[in-house]
């Protein structure tokens, strides 16, 4: 079977991994960069600012067991899709939300629901996540992969006083 990949951008790529990162079909979540113009950026770097790239998150997926189209629906619920200069806590276009394509079929899929997100009336702002070409993507450091487990009562901190899960607490009930 072919695996796919996905590539997301929502804030701060330690609290994206956990979200798809036991879910059927999924092989592996790789925490890193992408969209910039530095090559081999460090995550100083990135957040620093001036590179370009965008921490993300990239997943090796096999389509039979997860659909394209319910990883982007997962996305979105990990994320607030009307701010568009960073994520919660998280400021800057290190942090800003976008969907990385890797094909055409990728793109619409992420066209069609982003308008249908736009269309659904859950938030009053406009949704202002982008959709990109995916770049070439750097892995971030080891010490950043599988953060969630690796340092878990620091990523339970971080995820709650970002304001991250009660966003996602009182926007995504349903």
């Amino acid at each position: 079977m072919t695996k796919k990949l996905a590539t997301f951008a929502g804030g701060c790529f330690w609290c994206m991994v956990q979200p798809f990162d036991s879910l059927p079909g999924i092989e592996k979540v790789v925490s890193g960069y992408t969209g910039g113009h530095t090559e081999n950026p460090t995550y100083q770097e990135v957040a620093r600012g001036g590179t370009g790239h965008t921490e993300a998150v990239q997943i090796t997926f096999d389509p039979e067991l997860m659909s394209y189209e319910e990883l982007v629906g997962i996305y979105w619920r990990q994320t607030d899709p009307t701010d568009a200069m960073g994520q919660f806590a998280d400021r800057g276009d290190a942090y800003r939300p976008v969907i990385f394509y890797h094909d055409d079929q990728q793109k619409e899929v992420a066209q069609q629901s982003k308008a249908a997100l736009e269309s659904s009336g859950r938030f009053s702002d406009s949704i202002v996540t982008q959709i990109e070409p995916v770049q070439t993507f750097y892995a971030a450091e080891d010490s950043h992969q599988d953060f969630y487990q690796k340092n878990r009562e620091h990523y339970q901190r971080y995820s709650r006083g970002s304001g991250r899960l009660t966003f996602i607490e009182q926007n995504w009930k349903d």
